[in-house]
């Protein structure tokens, strides 16, 4: 790897992460703008503050996607830079269309399919064994699976909980309260989205350091507070698109609704974040807006919208996967 190699790999990371704030800005203030409970531009600004600050809460997922994904000894700078190219383009056609996909998985199908497709030249069996299973099933799509639907029962129980206690109080009071809280709620939430999404750009370019110099696999101080950096820029530009489609097109939320939405969502993410689990905060904290509706009635959830998103979070890993692997086999066609 030569030391420009180095440099675009650090570049593109940054701007992935920066892509990822954007594209999940929704993830962390879709319901506070909608509920009207603060205006976009001090929701924006409040989310990215935060997200700011949770990406310095730890290095646990980092250290999943820099080493527990793929065997490091097969990496190499090409591999790393197609696998973040793939990440940024799926991530730029599903923000083009408002789905609010997985920026996780986009990154993690991207390492694998360059990953593969770099080792696998002459048989792909021989690039699939470089992709390490168990941490792939223990901490990817195991997690996909379960952690929607723990957002959807949680979701649903936790409103269902706060409709129980509160039924005897009036809306307009219900909604004055809530309006506070929920203020504190959208911040949780933030800060546990940037526990988790900023680590996996930390996670690249902590690989990428380790190969460049031939070091153990650490995540500097440095790298950090520029992925911190990065995310909070990109979130305080905001993704109106996603939001709209988080925040009004799936349910129409009150204060109360994104309260219980965020709350869940965020101790989901936090949790996933202390095991080192890169989680989709994605997934979360739209399966938790969807069981939060439910408590309404079923109707009132657009499944049409719903179902949307669903086939964009099915096709996050594979087509990311095949869009790195591909661009790796155009840019090497002389060695194929």
């Amino acid at each position: 790897m030569t030391f420009a190699l180095f440099i675009l790999i650090v570049i593109l990371a940054l701007v992935f992460d920066y892509i990822n704030g954007f594209h999940d800005a929704a993830n962390a203030i879709a319901t506070v703008v909608s509920t009207k409970v603060l205006s976009p531009r001090i929701a924006v600004l409040y989310g990215a503050v935060l997200n700011f600050i949770g990406a310095l809460l730890g290095t646990e997922v980092a250290a999943t996607i820099g080493k527990g994904i793929v065997n490091t000894q097969a990496i190499s700078a090409d591999v790393i830079v197609f696998a973040l190219v793939g990440a940024i383009l799926w991530n730029l056609f599903t923000w083009i269309k408002g789905l609010p996909t997985s920026s996780s998985h986009s990154l993690i199908g991207g390492l694998c399919g360059a990953t593969v497709f770099a080792t696998g030249k002459h048989a792909l069996s021989n690039g699939f064994h470089n992709v390490q299973w168990n941490g792939l099933l223990d901490k990817v799509i195991y997690p996909m699976f379960v952690s929607p639907v723990l957002g959807l029962v949680l979701g649903y129980l936790v409103m269902l909980a706060l409709s129980w206690l509160l039924y005897k109080v009036s809306i307009a009071v219900v909604n004055r309260w809530f309006s506070k809280l929920q203020i504190l709620s959208a911040g949780f939430m933030a800060i546990s989205h940037g526990s988790n999404d900023a680590q996996k750009s930390m996670g690249i370019m902590a690989l990428a350091m380790a190969t460049f110099f031939h070091l153990p696999f650490t995540v500097s101080l440095w790298i950090k507070i520029a992925c911190a950096t990065a995310m909070g820029l990109g979130t305080l530009s905001g993704g109106w698109k996603i939001i709209r489609t988080m925040g009004s097109k799936m349910i129409k939320l009150q204060p109360i609704h994104g309260f219980a939405a965020e709350t869940t969502a965020g101790s989901i993410i936090l949790t996933a974040s202390h095991f080192g689990i890169p989680l989709s905060t994605t997934h979360i904290i739209s399966t938790s807006i969807m069981g939060v509706g439910a408590t309404r009635r079923l109707s009132a959830v657009k499944w049409g919208i719903v179902s949307n998103i669903l086939w964009a979070w099915i096709l996050t890993l594979p087509i990311s996967f095949l869009i790195s692997g591909v661009l790796y086999i155009l840019l090497h066609l002389r060695t194929f």
